[in-house]
């Protein structure tokens, strides 16, 4: 899974794409996959437990509160689309760092 993140602009934040694979062993960030980030979370894909930590886990990814991510595309498929209450600059930077580990 090589590449970069692809981030959208929108107002003062910026949209992420993701593709999430929900009730894995465990939950964490798998990379870069098609200009979106793909990850696994352990809960399960059942009345927003997964998005919830979905939300979460981008939130501590981007060292930035849960309240700052919104989830603004799908709500039930693992192709999914959040806003990111952060500048362009400063989400690149931090992807950045989080591409390294």
């Amino acid at each position: 899974m090589e590449g970069d993140l692809a981030f959208t602009p929108d107002g003062d934040g910026v949209r992420l794409r993701l593709r999430v694979s929900a009730g894995a062993a465990r939950s964490r960030l798998l990379g870069p996959h098609g200009g979106a980030l793909k990850l696994s979370v352990k809960a399960p894909p059942e009345k927003g437990k997964a998005n919830r930590e979905v939300l979460a886990l981008v939130a501590k990814a981007f060292g930035i509160p849960t309240r700052d991510v919104e989830l603004v595309s799908g709500e039930t498929s693992p192709d999914k689309v959040v806003r990111l209450s952060i500048r362009e600059e400063e989400a690149a930077l931090r992807a950045a760092g989080l591409l390294r580990r």
